[in-house]
């Protein structure tokens, strides 16, 4: 059997120039959010599979790539369901492994604990453009605050980074899931339908508001109840202040608590930016993932042309695992998009010192060696990077290669 050199198929090989922007997007990430408090941690890519399968990662839960048990406990010939063959999986998002990581070290944490979690996560999708098998993601969370200030500084914090990443004149989407069910309440559809409700509405950047009234119809639900929930958002889309509106015409089903939530977090938000976005109310958000029980948001960047992060407000998850409600809210970038869009600009990671490459005679004296290695060291220590190369005989090639990735001055030395 061959060997194959090419990566599985959604997973790729990362090349010096990238890795250079990655590590820099990594360290301004800790730099940035350490500033708001935020405390790394870290969780296994191995998660017990009834977490992953715990029915709140919505459609991902279709996309885990599942663990065999091992030696004698995987037992094929009598195995009479998938669980009987796998009891691990890797993990699809860092929010999941976060709660229970909570759940199992609440007493050794602070209360509220403002988490950042970077790593690796791996979902079974469709690869396409930004979108990959194993890609990497950046979440902040807050665990243990109710209240507002938790939206609050995760968009700030989330925002601020992006602006120093030199991102502008992006868009934070916002709604709340509370008002998304006060609107299929009001419409009339059954409280068991709310997610297929959801589900198709989710789909209106992609098929328009047409679409998903067919879609409405065809899964059975009365033209009536398709026409009242429909006729809500041509409503908001007419509205100098969609929140307001919302609260106006939902008063009957919808706290208006809720309203006032959200409008503070916006208002608030959009007073204390340092960087250059805009918040944007937008009802027609739903967020994939059916954990969400409040404030849901989206970074929409017309560059990308879609949503580079999101998050919300999850705040029964982690009472899942112990019983008792804990609240928790998370914001998590796409690190891979992000990238993406650098390297597309043809970004250069800002440089902390001189860059030089020395070329080095390939007999060169043990004596000289160690002189040019003392020099290094002691250019080194003073903040210069030192690359130090054996001298090629195509030695135009070997300069235009250094010069490629960013080396501003190369030396010769010679015995």
């Amino acid at each position: 059997m061959s060997l194959k050199k090419k990566p599985v198929t959604g997973m790729k090989d990362i090349l010096p120039k990238e890795m250079e922007i990655r590590n820099y997007v990594m360290e301004m990430i800790r730099r940035v959010y350490a500033n708001y408090g935020f405390t790394c941690v870290e969780t296994p890519c191995v998660e017990h599979i009834e977490n992953l399968c715990s029915k709140q990662g919505g459609e991902n839960e279709k996309l885990i790539f599942k663990i065999l048990k091992r030696g004698e406990k995987l037992k094929i010939d009598t195995a009479k369901e998938e669980t009987d063959l796998a009891d691990l999986g890797l993990r699809y998002d860092l929010t999941v492994p976060l709660t229970r990581f909570y759940s199992n070290n609440a007493n050794e944490l602070s209360a509220p604990f403002k988490a950042l979690q970077m790593g690796n996560v791996w979902r079974a999708d469709r690869p396409q453009r930004g979108r990959y098998r194993q890609f990497m993601q950046c979440d902040i969370d807050i665990l243990g605050d109710p209240g507002i200030m938790a939206e609050i500084e995760l968009v700030l914090a989330t925002t601020t980074l992006l602006g120093r990443l030199d991102f502008h004149g992006f868009s934070i989407r916002i709604n709340d899931r509370r008002l998304l069910k006060a609107m299929a309440m009001y419409s009339g559809f059954p409280a068991e339908k709310y997610d297929t409700v959801f589900i198709i509405l989710d789909k209106m950047d992609k098929i328009g508001i047409e679409g998903v009234r067919q879609e409405l119809l065809e899964e059975g639900f009365h033209a009536d109840q398709v026409d009242t929930y429909l006729s809500l958002f041509e409503q908001l889309e007419h509205s100098a202040d969609g929140v307001k509106e919302c609260q106006k015409i939902l008063s009957s089903v919808l706290d208006a608590a809720v309203c006032e939530e959200l409008s503070s977090i916006i208002e608030i938000v959009e007073k204390s930016k340092t960087a250059d976005f805009r918040m944007v109310f937008d009802p027609t958000l739903v967020r994939g993932m059916s954990y969400y029980t409040g404030p849901i948001f989206e970074i929409s960047m017309d560059e990308y042309g879609g949503s580079v992060g999101g998050g919300g407000r999850y705040d029964e998850m982690i009472g899942k695992f112990t019983g008792n409600a804990v609240s928790a809210c998370g914001f998590s970038i796409g690190f891979e998009r992000i990238v993406m869009l650098l390297l597309e600009r043809g970004y250069e990671v800002p440089k902390t010192g001189e860059k030089k490459a020395w070329l080095i005679e390939k007999n060169m004296p043990l004596e000289k060696m160690a002189e040019l290695m003392e020099q290094a060291q002691k250019a080194r220590e003073e903040g210069a990077q030192i690359n130090i190369c054996v001298m090629k005989k195509n030695k135009k090639f070997q300069k235009d290669l250094l010069i490629s990735q960013g080396y501003e001055k190369i030396e010769e030395f010679f015995a």
